[in-house]
């Protein structure tokens, strides 16, 4: 096993080459991407699977596995079934919120990336977020 670096500008590869299935879905899903120490996905989980519209993201059951996999930080992402990234106000709510629980709990909320057909982050939007962090994922050769 080797680790790849992935750095910032490379946000979209990520996206694209591991959460290309939201895109297309019916639903809303929000998922984690729980990381550790020096930004490596430790893993990626699905929290919730919604309705056309909406889906249940709840500070509780988002971080119940960050905290489980002693994860450094997070990033979170849903899809928009209508293919319009753009952010609700739902999603600046939610958001907050998940940012204001991570600091109480001294788990970085990184980026929010909501998947359309394109795709939209916090970071690069910079809606508050870090802007100087990069990612590796393990990846099995």
């Amino acid at each position: 096993m080797t680790i790849k670096k992935l750095q910032k500008n490379q946000i979209q590869e990520i996206i694209n080459s591991n959460f290309s299935k939201l895109k297309d879905l019916d639903r809303e899903v929000f998922m984690i991407l729980l990381l550790d120490t020096k930004n490596r996905v430790i893993r990626d989980e699905i929290v919730s699977i919604g309705t056309l519209n909406s889906c249940m993201s709840h500070p509780r059951e988002v971080f119940k596995s960050a905290i489980r996999e002693s994860c450094n930080a997070l990033i979170l992402v849903h899809n928009h079934p209508s293919g319009d990234c753009t952010p609700s106000s739902e999603d600046l709510e939610v958001t907050a919120k998940l940012v204001s629980a991570g600091e109480l709990l001294c788990i970085k909320v990184l980026d929010h990336v909501i998947i359309g057909d394109e795709w939209w982050s916090w970071s690069e939007a910079k809606f508050g977020f870090s802007n100087n962090f990069s990612l590796s994922r393990n990846i099995e050769e």
